[in-house]
């Protein structure tokens, strides 16, 4: 059996899904998601979750919040944070000003996990969803320095790279059926009894 571990740019799916007004996928086991994408031949080893905790608005950090606490739930799954910066930006034509924020690190952490673990030997496959371009070179190495090692790119919905389909071993979309398969139920339950109810908003 080929060991599989699946890297997540966690805001390139949520961003696809919002273009496509997917909210109902929000409230996605990404375990299942994974494991929906393996061949026969494949077994997951473990889901490795990249994201960032938005600090405003409250209601959209709340919802994160109850989904990050419904992935703890998940067995070999682990989640990486990166940080948001703020910026001014000031409109040339009026002079008015407004605050844009910028998600920082989740592609370094993407590429520190996954060139570690293949020092480590802890995959066969690598499976990469994201559709972001600055992920190419680490593809590059990673076939430069472990040739014997696969990397299969999972572009999210409205998400692909031209260069990432050349530099990866193999390419797949992530498409409606596979995520309508991988939904956690409304409820999910903590081990200490807690209950996390899905946000209404995301059904």
């Amino acid at each position: 059996m080929e060991r599989v571990v699946a890297y997540i740019d966690g805001y390139n799916l949520y961003y696809g899904l919002r273009e496509k007004g997917w909210k109902r996928f929000y409230w996605l086991n990404l375990q299942r998601m994974i494991q929906h994408l393996l061949k026969p031949s494949q077994v997951l080893v473990c889901v490795k979750y990249f994201t960032s905790i938005v600090k405003r608005p409250d209601d959209k950090r709340r919802r994160q919040q109850v989904y990050l606490e419904a992935l703890g739930t998940l067995t070999d799954l682990k989640i990486f944070y990166g940080h948001f910066i703020s910026d001014t930006v000031t409109c040339h034509s009026c002079g008015h000003q407004y605050e844009t924020h910028h998600e920082k690190m989740t592609d370094v952490n993407i590429a520190v996990e996954l060139m570690t673990d293949a020092f480590k030997d802890s995959f066969d496959v690598a499976f990469l969803v994201s559709g972001d371009s600055d992920l190419v070179g680490l593809l590059h190495s990673i076939r430069n320095l472990f040739p014997r090692k696969r990397v299969v790119v999972a572009f999210p919905p409205r998400r692909t790279s031209s260069a990432l389909k050349r530099e990866a071993d193999a390419y797949i979309y992530i498409g409606r059926n596979v995520l309508s398969k991988s939904i956690f139920p409304d409820e999910v339950i903590k081990p200490d009894g807690y209950v996390l109810r899905r946000p209404d908003s995301w059904r």
